[in-house]
């Protein structure tokens, strides 16, 4: 028998059968496993809304409906008078999907996104937290990546990046690691993230955070949990941040 590749998003979307979901879902399910199998990569324009209908035998307000979906999730994005492409993790995009820190004064932009520092790259078994936190097996490896983060020289996070290990095979052999990793996930291994789930805490720096962000033991910072969930569906990523706010405020959009 095969081995299966751990590197491959052969997971299914959404396990219901087919033929319980509305018309424009199954267009959607199939045009999700296109880009599993990878049929369009990062960047890649997909075929015309009427080529796609003509393909699939259904109507062209059919196959809108569910690329209007897969854009709402940020699996694809619609350039006017060019058409519709496959999302790319850019800083740019990292930035505003994925960054929630707005300066107190001014607009969120392309300066305020964080430079990174790589402090530790280890793997190891996977603890009982990490095991619930990215549905592990038992015995299951991770790695564990510990980073500064600052804005402008100064220390703003410090963070902890936790990752199956089996799907981010050779991560310790890419030097220097990219400050933003989800490119990096998505082009190297396959692994596009494309929606993330967070819990907020404040809470008090602990000594050893508190000497990474430059600032007294006990002093208020924000706690993000992220678990990041790749086109699968699968959870990939745990970060765990500890954010200074003296200066910053999470911001989130609410549609």
């Amino acid at each position: 028998m095969a081995k299966a590749d751990p590197n491959r998003q052969n997971s299914e979307p959404n396990t219901r059968p087919l033929g319980f979901r509305p018309l424009y879902a199954q267009v959607k399910h199939q045009l999700l496993q296109r880009l599993l199998d990878k049929t369009w990569m990062p960047g890649d324009v997909l075929p015309s809304e009427q080529q796609l209908a003509g393909e699939l035998g259904v109507s062209q307000g059919t196959v809108r409906k569910a690329l209007d979906e897969l854009t709402d999730e940020n699996i694809v994005v619609r350039r006017q008078g060019r058409g519709t492409f496959v999302a790319e993790h850019t800083e740019e995009r990292a930035l505003f999907q994925y960054f929630m820190l707005s300066p107190d004064e001014g607009k969120k932009n392309g300066n305020h996104f964080p430079q990174s520092q790589l402090l530790s790259l280890e793997s190891g078994p996977a603890t009982h937290r990490e095991r619930a936190a990215l549905d592990l097996p038992a015995n299951e490896q991770v790695w564990r990546l510990e980073r500064n983060r600052s804005l402008q020289t100064a220390p703003l996070i410090a963070e902890k990046i936790v990752l199956p290990r089996p799907l981010f095979e050779g991560l310790d052999e890419i030097k220097p690691l990219p400050n933003n990793v989800y490119g990096l996930f998505d082009q190297k291994f396959g692994q596009s993230i494309v929606r993330a789930e967070e819990k907020l805490k404040a809470v008090a720096a602990e000594e050893s955070h508190a000497k990474r962000l430059g600032c007294a033991a006990g002093t208020p910072v924000l706690r993000i949990d992220r678990i990041a969930y790749a086109l699968s569906g699968r959870p990939v990523e745990w970060r765990i941040s500890y954010c200074l706010t003296d200066n910053f405020h999470y911001m989130s959009s609410l549609k």
